[in-house]
């Protein structure tokens, strides 16, 4: 290892099992002091346990880290607020946040209820927003005293976000909105030395062993682990580091040793009458537009 985060203060939510306990692990490993956030939840975000959290905690300080477990509600301003001030009262500082807790309530859309809807939005996009707006606070009030941060956010979106995906709308829509919050935030934070950036990750996790049972299996022993969660860390590591100075506003999706600089919406072929359109009109100008355009890639679990 090369000690890229030595010195620096990394936060992961839901880093008790998957994708974000291979995340503190690799900060852990790069030298970074971490705050093992989980709440110990089922993988539909029932139940409780302090468990996963401090499992992973024991497994940093056996290897001669430093971390210490918070098991708060991110999605509540609450826990978020406390997350931030574990940091900082620990261990006086703090440099990264990424945001990975999340859990599914899958339904196809004439079958999915209110309560599994606002159940996903809450932990992925609000789980999102609360630690990022008390992180941010804390690091434009480092700037403003004349301590500017060299401070990074990952996100953690999906491809389901990107794309959509069959029997996911309320996790495909929650997705969707952390790259717009991304975005957003890149923007307004860059002023206070922060630099945030999404990814897109597919390994084997809780949450996609049951969705993606047979491309999940376990490869035979020696063989190389293509969604093994570890695979995603390094990039997480990377852009949690000062070393992506200049890396911000961006998506990647990163599955097994593929990295892949996702381009989103941007303008295409375009039309302009110079005057309203009429329906008929507006129809046969979009008509002869879409022949010009990319065809949009499948949503997943379509053909």
């Amino acid at each position: 290892m090369t000690g890229m985060c030595g010195g620096r203060v990394v936060i992961v939510t839901g880093a008790g099992r998957g994708l974000g306990r291979a995340h503190a692990l690799a900060f852990a490993a790069e030298g970074a002091k971490v705050i093992v956030n989980d709440l110990g939840v089922g993988p539909d975000g029932t139940g409780g346990s302090a468990g996963p959290a401090q499992a992973v905690v024991g497994e940093i300080v056996a290897g001669g880290g430093a971390a210490v477990a918070h098991t708060g509600d991110v999605a509540t301003t609450g826990g978020a607020a406390s997350l931030v001030a574990a940091a900082v009262d620990t261990f006086g500082r703090l440099d990264t946040l990424v945001n990975n807790a999340g859990f599914l309530r899958d339904r196809m859309l004439v079958n999915l209820d209110e309560d599994e809807w606002d159940a996903v939005m809450r932990v992925h996009l609000k789980g999102h927003f609360l630690p990022l707006k008390h992180a941010a606070a804390h690091w434009r009030a480092e700037a403003k005293a004349g301590r500017e941060p060299v401070a990074r956010i990952v996100n953690t979106s999906s491809g389901a976000g990107l794309l959509g995906s069959l029997g996911q709308g309320n996790y495909s829509a929650a997705k969707a909105g952390i790259v717009g919050l991304t975005l957003v935030a890149a923007a307004e934070l860059a002023r206070y030395g922060v630099q945030v950036n999404a990814i897109a990750p597919a390994a084997r996790t809780r949450m996609t062993e049951q969705t993606f049972a047979e491309a999940m299996a376990a490869p035979e022993a020696g063989a190389f682990d293509a969604m093994d969660p570890a695979n995603v860390s390094p990039l997480v590591v990377w852009l949690g580091s000062a070393g992506c100075e200049g890396v911000s506003g961006r998506v990647f999706e990163a599955e097994a040793g593929r990295i892949t600089v996702m381009e989103g919406w941007r303008p295409g072929p375009t039309v302009d009458k110079g005057a309203r359109w009429t329906p008929s009109e507006a129809g046969g100008a979009v008509r002869k537009l879409l022949t010009d355009a990319q065809a949009p890639h499948p949503v997943y679990g379509v053909g």
